[in-house]
């Protein structure tokens, strides 16, 4: 399946639009294992064993593999994310946006390495950026466009001379997402929770793109707000997918022996919330 078929067959599997993010800090894992950086792969794994039937997606943040030297471990994660729960797709959170022959093996890292299914991009070095990635059928680019944190703003809010009656960057992203860049129907865009007028306006520009949607939970967003302003659908599903990532306030609801049941408890809250705001 194609990751778009992916997410609406995991959303009718699990009922849910919650995202696990899994970004492991090894200061935060419980004891024992607390500080132990060899532990990475069992913590995420116990996550996703706790979270499989609750999620659309996981999303595993690269970076905190890279930093502890945990690359294999990660390997071995998306291994085992597709061993144990096959109809939930993985996003690689990795924000590459390089070109040419470099965005090549960028692209290679993501979809051959790791065997994602998707993969989050930074679209500001313009399509040549994102190209080498759409040479993958069936794999998802997922671009930032209008990011949860506050220095988004620095840039993505700037109003442009009017292009396509898109007179902001994130609009004028979200037209190009949504027309000519999408050229094989394998685009999604980063929309933050913490703005959900502008999500909202992106919905408007972009009606059918799956939208991944951080910031709720520890950062704050609203996740009834969120789904009100992005998810469309009804009793036979989705005509607009959303996937809203939660991933400290999943990962470390628990700091005992029972971390996992823990997690698992904020992961049904969270989705039977973020259902709640769909009428299901």
């Amino acid at each position: 399946m194609s990751f778009l078929q992916q997410i609406a067959a995991a959303e009718r599997l699990n009922q849910s639009l919650l995202c696990v993010g899994l970004d492991p800090e090894p200061a935060k894992f419980p004891a024992p294992w607390t500080g132990d950086a060899g532990r990475i792969f069992d913590f995420c794994a116990a996550i996703v064993d706790a979270t499989r039937d609750l999620a659309i997606a996981f999303k595993p943040q690269i970076a905190y593999f890279a930093a502890h030297r945990a690359e294999d471990q990660l390997e071995r994660l998306m291994a085992h994310i597709r061993r144990n729960a096959p109809g939930v797709p993985v996003i690689l959170d990795a924000k590459r946006g390089d070109i040419g022959a470099t965005a090549e093996q960028y692209a290679r890292e993501a979809f051959e390495r790791y065997q994602a299914d998707a993969v989050t991009l930074s679209p500001f070095m313009g399509f040549d950026s994102i190209e080498p990635y759409l040479r993958w059928p069936g794999k998802g680019a997922i671009l930032l466009c209008r990011t949860s944190n506050p220095g988004g703003s620095d840039l993505q809010n700037r109003v442009l001379a009017d292009v396509d009656g898109q007179p902001r960057l994130y609009e004028h992203l979200a037209h190009l997402a949504q027309s000519e860049w999408n050229r094989n129907g394998q685009l999604g865009l980063v929309v933050g929770a913490t703005f959900p007028g502008e999500l909202a306006r992106v919905r408007e520009i972009a009606p059918t793109l799956p939208l991944l949607i951080p910031g709720v939970g520890a950062q704050g967003g609203d996740a009834a707000a969120t789904v009100r302003a992005a998810w469309r659908g009804g009793p036979e599903g989705t005509t607009a997918p959303i996937l809203v990532n939660s991933s400290r306030a999943v990962l470390y609801a628990g700091s005992g022996p029972d971390f996992a049941q823990q997690s698992r408890r904020v992961a049904r809250e969270t989705r039977d919330l973020l259902n709640a705001a769909r009428g299901r």
